[in-house]
């Protein structure tokens, strides 16, 4: 692999391109960026399910056989991918086993005893992804503070490995009571096992969340052995197969904290992968938006099965230690899976392009969550679909040319939408374009929900943030969904469609680490303290290296605390180091300040930190090029003619304009269609979009 850091003008060809691929639900997004003189070529194409790595290398013939890239060329690439979401929320992953502390085989359902709906006594909770068979406990016993109680019984452990291979597990979950103060008797556990059952894949906890908190531990652990034997394949055939195609360069995964690192590390931890997507969605909006001089947004990313929204401060979106996944209740915490996984704070719904529509059993037009998906596919496609989605309707308003649509790649026909759409408007009464209206205003409506139960939980005001629309369904309901919420500001970058793949090539490369070590503040061994932030260190570091990154990348230490007593904790940044005595008024003034600043008030208790976190980050190459001013042109050049579209109860005529061809400073006013080969941004009536010199266009919406 030749890394882009080492590139010079004098240099020889090879490794000039970057490629970025990006596995959705209903598209699989390519980018390729020129590292040198920043050419960038994009291409969507369609997801296939059953074999996520076919779309994946249909989508790159095509592409580097229309810009004529050579595949030899290519010298990294970046890859997130929906495949390991799907597998926990469809429960299609791997025969899981798990192995844990005698007494302790029920965890996963006993869970934390709480309740997502206190009243509710028919209250459904995710069911556990190992079956209760296949949970085997194994006399061995570690107390709190790592002291040994009781031997591991290896004999036992390699009985449970038969007793699950028996029974056709494929990959086994060790979790051992206190094992992130002790993790010699997991480790030995997985060393008999890999031994005594060679191609059984084995997960232990105090590699995967090495933090206190049983039931987090285990169900992330468990989470990670049910995806990885199906990351293992889908890695491997992919590899093999980019390397026929002629690349051989290396191959690097997008992580859920918005960072990516090499595939080994891939395959030991997939569960650090699930919100790889939208990290990288958030990531592109940070880089998009600081260049039209924004450093708060809303990023809003919708597809052809999901919208995503993810709050940017500081021109840095949020992070978040805690993911729920498979939820029973959408908005609920506390009714999905839990796991402990460093993860972009984000919200997802069920609302893309693909979303069915369908009256519910009092009458009421509902939109989502379930999707049409690549196949069949929005019925205006074509390829077999006969239920109405957002698609047929935007196609139906006239907000999409069925000409251009993906740069006339897919072939869209508003007959066999409307022919969909007959089966509804004799349901509701309503006419084919009323009827597409209430489609469009009620999947924003559902995504306009989503935003304010996000926004109020991280306690901002929409008003003060401008809103980024990224994915091929973002401009056409970015403005109608910033109108919503009071948001003046929509900002769309050049191939918005494919921006999360784009966002890939700006990640970082970054490598997170976490230790429990519940210890109270004052009680501190401060050169014990500064010893296992320094291992944190090597470790992340280490793997940091081996992805090609720089050798000297940022480090940032953090920890979980909370007043003794506590259910919860803060993580709160925390100095560089070392450590010592001297330390502890700084560990103390930051943690009140933070908890001053989330409740008002401090408590007159006792401080102890719960967990310790380490974060090495080496910046991305530079991608500046991903947001080359346009060539430009003129006005005159770009207006195609006039469509027209409908808004609300009023059909008006819009002026179209081909977006490669408005220059810098170029302005238009609502209704208006902004079109590009994988996008298209629609500018209500009263609106003024303009071409910011950074190529990004700024819609201005009319508050009155």
């Amino acid at each position: 692999m030749t890394s882009d850091k080492t590139l010079t003008r004098s240099a020889p060809p090879q490794g000039q391109w970057a490629l970025g691929i990006d596995i959705g639900g209903t598209f699989t997004d390519i980018v390729l960026h020129n590292e040198r003189d920043g050419t960038v070529h994009s291409h969507k194409e369609l997801t296939t399910p059953g074999d996520p790595a076919t779309g994946v290398l249909t989508g790159m013939e095509t592409l580097f056989a229309r810009e004529k890239v050579a595949p030899g060329d290519v010298g990294r690439i970046v890859h997130a991918t929906t495949l390991f979401t799907n597998a926990l929320i469809e429960r299609k992953g791997a025969e899981t086993g798990m192995i844990t502390t005698q007494g302790f085989r029920d965890v996963l359902e006993i869970g934390t005893e709480r309740k997502y709906e206190l009243y509710d006594n028919f209250i459904r909770m995710p069911e556990p992804l190992v079956r209760r068979s296949l949970r085997i406990d194994v006399p061995e016993r570690v107390a709190a503070d790592g002291s040994v109680v009781q031997p591991l019984d290896e004999a036992a452990v390699i009985e449970a490995g038969r007793r699950l291979v028996e029974h056709g597990v494929d990959s086994v979950a060790i979790v051992f009571l206190h094992s992130y103060a002790y993790p010699e008797h997991e480790c030995r556990a997985r060393d008999l096992l890999e031994a005594e059952f060679p191609g059984l894949f084995v997960s232990i906890s105090s590699e995967v969340v090495p933090e206190i908190r049983e039931f987090e531990r285990s169900s992330t652990t468990v989470a990670n052995a049910y995806v990885k034997p199906l990351a293992s394949r889908y890695l491997n055939e992919l590899e093999d197969r980019i390397r026929a195609f002629g690349i051989d360069a290396g191959i690097f995964m997008m992580l859920s904290s918005g960072g990516f690192t090499h595939v080994e590390e891939a395959r030991r931890v997939p569960v650090q992968l699930l919100e790889s997507g939208p990290a990288a969605g958030a990531l592109s909006a940070a880089f998009f938006g600081e260049r039209s001089d924004h450093a708060s947004l809303l990023a809003f990313d919708m597809g052809g099965t999901t919208a995503k929204l993810a709050m940017i401060d500081e021109g840095e979106p949020s992070i978040a230690y805690r993911f729920e996944a498979a939820r029973e209740r959408r908005f609920r915490p506390e009714s999905g899976l839990p796991l402990s996984i460093t993860t972009i704070e984000l919200i997802e719904i069920g609302a893309g392009g693909g979303s069915i529509a369908s009256v519910d059993g009092v009458g009421l037009l509902k939109v989502g969550p379930r999707s049409a998906g690549s196949t069949p596919g929005p019925a205006c496609y074509g390829r077999g679909g006969t239920d109405p989605t957002v698609t047929d309707a935007t196609l139906l308003l006239g907000y999409l040319d069925p000409e251009t649509f993906a740069n006339g790649t897919i072939a869209i026909s508003p007959e066999i939408a409307r022919d969909a759409f007959a089966p509804l408007c004799e349901a509701t009464g309503l006419g084919v374009e009323e009827l597409a209206w209430g489609i469009y205003d009620v999947v924003n409506e559902n995504m306009v929900s989503a935003a304010r139960m996000h926004i109020a939980e991280n306690g901002k005001d929409p008003r003060r943030y401008a809103l980024l629309a990224t994915g091929g369904g973002g401009p056409l309901h970015g403005c109608a969904v910033a109108g919503k919420l009071g948001i003046r500001e929509v900002i769309c970058p050049p191939s918005a469609g494919v921006a999360s793949a784009s966002g890939l090539l700006v990640a970082p490369v970054r490598v997170d680490r976490s230790l429990s070590v519940a210890t109270p503040l004052n009680e501190l061994d401060w050169d014990a303290f500064e010893a296992e932030y320094r291992a944190l260190e090597e470790d992340a570091t280490a793997v940091s290296r081996a992805t090609g990154a720089a050798p000297q990348p940022a480090i940032r230490r953090a920890a979980d605390i909370r007043y003794v007593g506590q259910g919860f904790e803060l993580v709160v940044d925390l100095p560089s180091g070392p450590f010592d005595a001297a330390s502890l008024p700084v560990i103390r003034e930051r943690f009140e300040a933070e908890y001053r600043r989330v409740f008002q008030r401090l408590p007159d208790s006792e401080i102890e930190i719960m967990n310790i976190r380490v974060s090495v980050q080496s910046p991305a190459s530079d991608a500046a090029g991903l947001l080359a001013p346009p060539s430009g042109g003129t006005l005159p050049e770009a207006r195609k003619g006039l469509r027209q579209v409908r808004f609300g109860s009023e059909s008006v005529a819009a002026a179209v304009y081909t977006r490669a061809l408005m220059g810098p400073g170029s302005e238009v006013e609502g209704p208006a269609i902004i079109e590009e080969p994988v996008s298209t941004l629609v500018v209500p009536p009263g609106a003024r979009a303009r071409v910011h010199r950074s190529g990004n266009l700024v819609v201005t919406l009319d508050q009155s």
